[in-house]
């Protein structure tokens, strides 16, 4: 969790987020683009990291640490299969048919973070799978809806948690999004639940990470051996979608995008882009 004051960002702050988020939307339409049955999830990884470091940034995530007696963390790209909610390490694993794999990419370019994530299905899906998919990104745009200035963070969890629940998943309470800024994890935490009227209030300015961590059964999370990996308590599949907002008066901005990712997808399937109003 993010501890310390509050950072209000101005013009020149939102332009650095901006383009650390391009280089984050780079580096997972690089992973987007090897998101099939028989790719080792490493490969993912070394994809994003070579867009990262062409681009002047560094891995935010390799090397992280975490506290306590907790190896650094290995990877570029934090992959998550299926009954792994976060935190999920790149490793031989080969994608299956069927499988869900959310992937969440963090960049520091020119002392700015970017870190955002998103969940793919691999091949075809059941029907089950695709709804989750389908909840947790929707429930996203719900909760930044709610990212408008005079508002509160409760506002941000309970719309992701009213939709979620409503449909009968559960949503994770152990992990939660956070403000970004020049340290990757800034305050306020964001959880993904919550009472409307509750919580710190949304000052125009401030940027933060909504980040809804949904799974396909109970909320409840366990934690490996290996001090990292999130999985879902019931061995129920997972999902992550997040973006960076900017809250501002009347209205809440997404300073990063989905659009290079799905023009990935759609290419590697020989798929028609949908229309950019379609993608956030």
């Amino acid at each position: 969790m993010a501890t310390g004051r509050i950072s209000l960002k101005n013009s020149a702050d939102v332009a650095g987020l901006r383009k650390a988020a391009g280089v984050v939307e780079r580096a997972l339409a690089a992973a987007a683009a090897l998101v099939r049955p028989g790719t080792a999830t490493i490969e993912l990884d070394r994809a994003a990291e070579a867009v990262i470091r062409d681009a002047g940034g560094r891995p935010a995530f390799k090397g992280y640490q975490m506290g306590g007696d907790t190896d650094p963390f290995p990877g570029s790209l934090c992959i998550s299969v299926n009954d792994v909610v976060v935190h999920g390490f790149p490793s031989a694993y080969e994608l299956q048919e069927g499988d869900v794999v959310s992937v969440d990419c963090g960049v520091e370019l020119e002392g700015y973070f970017g870190d955002f994530a998103y969940t793919f299905p691999v091949g075809e899906v059941s029907e089950a799978a695709q709804r989750l998919l389908d909840t947790t990104r929707q429930s996203l745009y719900l909760g930044i809806e709610q990212a408008v200035a005079g508002k509160r963070v409760g506002d941000i969890g309970h719309a992701v948690q009213s939709f979620c629940e409503g449909r009968g998943y559960g949503v994770v309470r152990d992990l939660v999004g956070h403000g970004v800024g020049r340290r990757l994890h800034e305050p306020p935490n964001v959880p993904n639940l919550g009472r409307r009227g509750v919580g710190k209030k949304l000052k125009a300015g401030l940027t933060i990470c909504i980040e809804p961590m949904v799974n396909g059964g109970t909320g409840d999370v366990t934690v490996d051996p290996d001090g990292w990996t999130v999985r879902t308590a019931d061995g129920a599949p997972s999902a992550h979608f997040e973006h960076m907002v900017l809250v501002e008066k009347g209205r809440a901005e997404i300073l990063s995008s989905y659009a290079l990712i799905e023009a990935a997808l759609a290419e590697a399937r020989g798929e028609p882009l949908a229309s950019p109003a379609a993608s956030g």
